[in-house]
């Protein structure tokens, strides 16, 4: 099953893994995920960005094991 977009209400398939951390909460080496599809990659990543969580923004393999 392929992940879905963890934008809210959309259930597209994700091709996009935004990776970030929280720095107030988390250690510097823990990575979190969130995953977009191609509508709601900007929407996501400019979330985390203003906020100084985005890490990267990654495409997702096109097959998942």
């Amino acid at each position: 099953m392929s992940p879905r977009c963890s934008a809210k209400g959309c259930r597209v398939d994700a091709s996009w893994s935004l990776i970030w951390n929280n720095p107030q909460l988390h250690v510097p080496a823990r990575e979190k995920q969130w995953v977009a599809c191609d509508d709601h990659r900007e929407h996501l990543s400019t979330f985390l960005e203003l906020r100084g969580f985005l890490r990267r923004v990654d495409p997702l393999p096109a097959e998942r094991p």
